[in-house]
C-alpha cells in the first residue's frame, strides 16, 4: 500500500514537472540588455503609412517603443493592444510609439486588422504584418504566440514571451507595468 501511494506521488509530480517544462517559459525574441538588431519593413495596415511596407524601427528612432509580434490573435493579445495603445496615448510627449507585427500569411489578415482597429478604436499602435518566420534577425521563437519587446535607444529594456493560451491579464498588468521603465 505504501509503495503505492510513493508510486502515484512520483507519477503526480512528473506531470506537473513535465507539464511546467513543456508549457514554460519560452525566449523569444531582443533579450533584456541587447540591442535591436535594425531596420525591418512590415506591410502597415493602419497608421500614417498604411498599405505601405515600412520601417516602424526606423520612424521612432531613439523614442520609447513597445513592439510586439504576435501569432493569432485572441481576446487577450486585444486587451494588451488596447492597453498598450492607451499608454501610447498618454505618452506623447515622451514620443512613445507602438507597434504589433501579426506573423502571419493569411489572406484575409489586413482587412481583419482593419476591423480590429476600427471595433477598438486602436489609434496610436500601428498594426502590420510580415512574414510568419518574422524578422530574421529579431529571432523570433516559431513556439511563442505573443513577443512583447520594450526598448528605448533601440535597448531592450524588458522582453515577455508567452505560448498560444499564456497571455492572460496578470501577465498582460505585468507588461503594462514595465512601460515607465522606457520612458525614463
Amino acid at each position: 500500500m505504501k509503495y503505492r501511494m510513493f508510486a502515484v506521488a512520483v507519477l503526480g509530480l512528473a506531470l506537473v514537472v513535465g507539464s511546467t517544462v513543456a508549457g514554460g517559459a519560452v525566449k523569444s525574441g531582443p533579450q533584456v540588455g541587447e540591442l535591436l538588431p535594425g531596420p525591418f519593413h512590415p506591410l502597415n495596415v493602419t497608421g500614417a503609412k498604411a498599405g505601405e511596407k515600412h520601417c516602424l524601427y526606423c520612424q521612432h528612432g531613439p523614442a520609447p517603443v513597445a513592439m510586439i509580434f504576435a501569432r493569432s490573435s485572441s481576446d487577450a493579445l486585444t486587451a494588451l493592444i488596447k492597453k498598450i495603445d492607451a499608454e501610447t496615448g498618454k505618452n506623447t510627449k515622451a514620443e512613445m510609439g507602438s507597434f504589433v507585427v501579426f506573423l502571419s500569411d493569411k489572406e484575409d489578415l489586413q482587412k481583419q486588422l482593419k476591423t480590429l482597429a476600427e471595433k477598438n478604436k486602436i489609434k496610436n499602435t500601428v498594426l502590420s504584418i510580415d512574414q510568419p518566420a518574422g524578422p530574421e534577425d529579431y529571432k523570433v521563437a516559431k513556439d511563442a504566440d505573443v513577443t512583447v519587446v520594450l526598448y528605448r535607444n533601440a535597448k531592450v529594456i524588458s522582453n515577455f514571451s508567452y505560448r498560444a493560451g499564456q497571455l492572460n491579464n496578470n501577465a498582460i498588468e505585468q507588461i503594462v507595468s514595465d512601460i515607465p521603465k522606457i520612458l525614463k
